[in-house]
């Protein structure tokens, strides 16, 4: 089954549970999927929603952090169930090991030894990943401890 048919399967049956948190987050997936296809002008692969996935996830994060620190718990609640609902959608993260692995790889095939190499080794690292659910600040720190 596509992501796209899960996704309309999922709201269906969120719809007879009358469960109003996922039927409003996977809408809101929906149409940032359909916004980004209208702005490529293009049906996108699961691999492409997966991507525009992990920016809603990215968005909420942020979100997270900025209503803790107005000391808004409650919202910050809100934020943290609606990723939790959004990354069922995501394919499974990778560990923090297995990024070093890539890491340390992509390091050792490029011969990168300063932080002047450090957007070639980031560019090949990423292209690596692609598709897969990461956290770019967490490999760019890698990466920046890497390469000292």
């Amino acid at each position: 089954m596509s992501l796209r048919d899960r996704l309309s399967e999922d709201l269906k049956q969120a719809m007879k549970a009358k469960d109003q948190l996922r039927m409003d987050v996977i809408r809101m997936i929906k149409a940032a999927i359909l916004n980004k296809e209208i702005e490529l002008k293009k049906d996108l692969d699961d691999a492409e929603m997966s991507r525009v996935m992990t920016a809603l996830v990215k968005q909420r994060r942020e979100a997270v952090e900025q209503y803790q620190k107005a000391k808004r718990e409650d919202l910050a609640g809100k934020e943290l169930k609606e990723i939790a609902i959004i990354e069922g959608y995501l394919p499974k993260a990778l560990s923090p090991e297995e990024i070093t692995q890539v890491v340390e790889l992509v390091i050792r095939e490029t011969g990168a030894a300063t932080m002047k190499d450090m957007g070639n080794v980031m560019k090949a690292v990423m292209a690596r990943l692609a598709g897969q659910t990461v956290d770019g600040k967490q490999i760019s720190d890698l990466v920046r401890a890497k390469l000292k």
